[in-house]
């Protein structure tokens, strides 16, 4: 998605605030509402895109559409939502619920009859308005833990229907359901000297001391620096009944009383989904785990909720000036913490200087770059990256070595190899991956005779993998010349140490049924179903195909009995 950098620029800081229908919805849970996560969390490489409803720790409960409307699109997925609903409703809006542990009635139905047709778990159907239709208060589905979810909760989030932005659903009356009176903690202020500058004799990033104040607001140490500079918080916010950490809803910051920066998550589109990693220090997040939220962009991006001045947040600090900047953090519920920053100009000499450039290589944001040695080469097309900086790269020991995963890359570069040393017969087994700690990673990969090609969106070391084991497959409790005939399901572990799982499928007396997967424990499950089932003798075969082509086949022969 393109922006015009000055959507970026204005004054005054005032977001339009859409009407949205405020009664129109209902709870999609009959419990009471409590969110563990909400809408623009910051997440690994994404802003979080809706509200996690908590299902009091378990799945099962009763999912209801919120409005009358009707299913739009179903996904299956092993990964992201996992089983997830759609429904668009007649007011322009569409709700999604994501982590089902299944769809229930002529929804399920629709679903199983797809899984069949198409012969595989993974399915993504786009409905017209008349195939099924829902009413306000329906059961559609089951709560649930599948895709990438870590818990049993709900994922809820509410689109507009056209544009398919993501809408904050505490704009749709769900504010009622939330209790909250706690002001966002901010945890961290940071202070960034740009451009060679120097900040409290350090040209490097530094954590300010943060202290309480009578009127309830935050002081900083004073900030003592010449050139540009640029601060950084760590933040969180807390509702009454949650007991848990979420991200918060507005920041802004001033500059001698002008307002200069401000973000606010109202609505955004996937398309900008992964800015979060141009919006947060990266690296300092990948090598400490903590979010440090920048106020300041030194290259524009274009992530739609920012707000700033020509300057982007940054702070130009000059002799004979001394400063206020000040921090405000609120929620949707006015809840407000801020900082104070004192700063003044200070021509000291650094004691800490910046971290010392070793790499010959530089990149430059809006051009392309090629870097190659030996029989190995890396290309990145502009925009890749968010900021210029100093690349390391090299190959040796049969590895291409680009730099580390502390640099965001925010679209795919190209890494190319090429080697004749291995046998033809052999060449179709490669992969080239990433390497990290003892193992490596699979990248999806193409070859032409001796040349392979790869994309990634991650920095690091690459090279190529062979792959000559095939997929295991173990079966969690033998049935072997067994009556299982009050068994309801059978489950596999099915498990590839390498390339990764490509494909499994499961047949019954030679006719192909449906196992669902679960990532996180990597087991496929079929639920028994007699009409598929023969009375007496059965036949199971499952077989197991990885990334570079490596299968497994398990067989097993049973006995079942019509359930009466």
């Amino acid at each position: 998605m393109k922006f015009s950098l000055l959507t970026l620029f204005f004054c005054p800081f005032i977001f339009a605030q859409t009407q949205y229908p405020k009664e129109d919805f209902r709870a999609p849970l009959d419990i009471p509402m409590q969110l563990s996560g909400n809408f623009g969390e910051l997440r690994p490489n994404h802003f979080h895109a809706g509200f996690d409803l908590k299902t009091n720790q378990r799945e099962g409960l009763s999912v209801h559409a919120i409005a009358d409307g009707y299913v739009s699109r179903i996904k299956i997925s092993t990964f992201g939502n996992g089983k997830c609903i759609y429904i668009t409703h007649p007011n322009g809006y569409t709700s999604v619920y994501g982590h089902l542990q299944t769809a229930v009635g002529p929804i399920q139905d629709y679903v199983k009859k797809t899984h069949y047709k198409e012969q595989s778990y993974e399915i993504e159907m786009f409905l017209k308005p008349n195939e099924l239709p829902v009413t306000k208060g329906q059961i559609i589905g089951l709560s649930g833990n599948t895709g990438s979810s870590e818990g049993p909760h709900l994922h809820f989030e509410i689109r507009d229907s056209k544009t398919e932005f993501v809408i904050n659903p505490i704009f749709f009356g769900f504010d009622k359901n939330i209790k909250d009176t706690k002001k966002p903690t901010i945890s961290s202020v940071y202070v960034y000297p740009l451009d060679n500058s120097t900040v409290n004799q350090s040209k490097q990033p530094l954590l300010l001391n943060v202290a309480l104040q009578k009127d309830g607001t935050y002081l900083a140490s004073k900030v003592k620096a010449n050139g540009k500079i640029g601060f950084g918080i760590s933040a969180v916010d807390y509702d009454n009944v949650s007991f848990n950490k979420n991200g918060v809803f507005n920041v802004s910051t001033f500059f001698n009383g002008n307002q200069n920066y401000n973000y606010q998550f109202n609505t955004y589109s996937f398309d900008e989904m992964r800015y979060v990693n141009a919006l947060v220090d990266y690296g300092r997040y990948k090598k400490s785990g903590q979010r440090v939220q920048k106020l300041f962009m030194k290259t524009p991006f274009a992530l739609s909720i920012i707000k700033t001045d020509s300057l982007r947040g940054i702070i130009p600090v000059t002799p004979n000036l001394a400063s206020i900047y000040r921090i405000e953090v609120s929620d949707y519920f006015g809840n407000l913490s801020s900082v104070i920053v004192p700063i003044e100009y200070d021509a000291a000499t650094p004691i800490v200087n910046a971290a010392p450039v070793t790499s010959k290589y530089f990149i430059k944001i809006n051009k392309d770059a090629n870097f190659e040695k030996d029989n190995m080469s890396v290309f990145f097309p502009a925009g890749t990256f968010y900021d210029d900086f100093n690349l390391n790269f090299d190959v040796k020991n049969n590895r291409i070595y680009i730099h580390d995963d502390t640099v965001p890359v925010h679209s795919n570069f190209t890494i190319t190899i090429k080697d004749d040393s291995y046998p033809e017969g052999l060449r179709e087994k490669l992969f080239i991956g990433r390497f990290s700690g003892n193992g490596s990673s699979y990248n999806g990969t193409i070859r032409k005779g001796d040349v392979f090609t790869a994309k990634s969106k991650i920095l690091g070391q690459f090279g190529l993998v062979l792959d000559t084991i095939a997929p295991t497959i173990r079966i969690v409790k033998p049935i072997q010349d067994k009556w299982i005939s009050d068994q309801k399901k059978i489950e596999f572990v099915i498990n590839d140490a390498s390339s990764g799982i490509k494909s499994y499928n499961g047949y019954l007396n030679g006719k192909w049924i449906l196992f669902e997967y679960e990532n996180k424990t990597k087991k496929i499950t079929h639920t028994f179903d007699d009409a598929l089932l023969a009375e007496g003798a059965n036949d199971l075969k499952i077989e197991v195909i990885d990334n570079v082509g490596n299968s497994a086949i398990f067989e097993t022969h049973f006995f079942r009995s019509q359930q009466k």
